[in-house]
């Protein structure tokens, strides 16, 4: 009989850059890449806050470094990179995690919260995938997952900019994936349904939210971070080496119902 190869979803050897790593999402990309083999270098807004996730991934045996991160400020970008580079020699993966959302309806949105989400949730996507993908072209090779949304994909009533900004992403994605193939780079999204976290906990722990978000899944339930985290790793090993130009809806179906 012949043998057949198990895919390979490792990061042994590989380093990993994560914005926004401090909690939520983030902190749990940190912690499920290191466990897949990873270094990891932390994107945090403050450094002496990240103490605990440090320890806890150097007690897993990983190399870790965490660098003062505020995005989309172009010179924090420039630094965090240089110092992961000079660190580490090499950066194998970037993980897009950092966004905000503050809701309106479109008729009440004021220019401040537009330009914040536009800022945030594009310039800074863009300016963090120029800085990491430059390095990577001239290493030819690397993948960049962006944490997206199921709303660039769906209308959320009172989300139209924050929707605007992840649908902007996802087709910024595909833009990269087409330019940066002949570079071994592959560019994905990973695109969420509501994820229990501490940014969510004040919409989800009203009653009627949490039914009306609960109507719009098939599975039935809110999801948890190791929900998306599996995706990432998956888009960031060389079980995904084909994969490019990828939305990967972690829904629970609300996109198809």
């Amino acid at each position: 009989m012949m043998q057949r190869n198990a895919p390979d979803f490792s990061l042994e050897g590989k380093v990993t850059l994560i914005t926004g790593a401090s909690r939520g999402i983030g902190r749990a990309c940190a912690l499920a890449c290191a466990a897949a083999g990873s270094d990891i270098v932390l994107g945090v807004r403050n450094v002496a806050a990240s103490a605990d996730l440090v320890a806890e991934l150097e007690g897993a045996g990983r190399k870790v470094l965490a660098v003062e991160l505020d995005i989309p400020n172009k010179d924090h970008i420039a630094q965090a990179v240089d110092a992961a580079l000079t660190t580490f020699g090499r950066l194998d993966v970037l993980v897009n995690n950092v966004g905000v959302a503050p809701g309106n309806l479109a008729e009440l949105v004021e220019e401040k919260d537009l330009d914040e989400i536009l800022d945030v949730n594009i310039k800074g996507t863009f300016l963090m995938t120029q800085a990491v993908g430059r390095h990577m072209i001239k290493r030819n090779g690397g993948r960049i997952i962006s944490i997206s949304s199921q709303a660039g994909t769906v209308a959320l009533r009172g989300e139209a900019i924050y929707c605007m900004s992840k649908a902007a992403i996802n087709h910024l994605t595909r833009c990269l994936a087409a330019e940066w193939a002949r570079y071994n780079v592959t560019v994905n999204t990973v695109s969420p349904t509501f994820i229990h976290t501490d940014g969510t906990a004040p919409f989800l722990s009203d009653a009627a939210n949490r039914k009306a978000t609960l109507d719009h899944i098939p599975l039935g339930r809110i999801g948890e971070t190791d929900d998306v985290v599996g995706a990432v790793v998956f888009l960031a090993s060389p079980a995904a080496s084909l994969i490019t130009g990828a939305n990967l809806l972690v829904d629970g179906g609300w996109s198809v119902a």
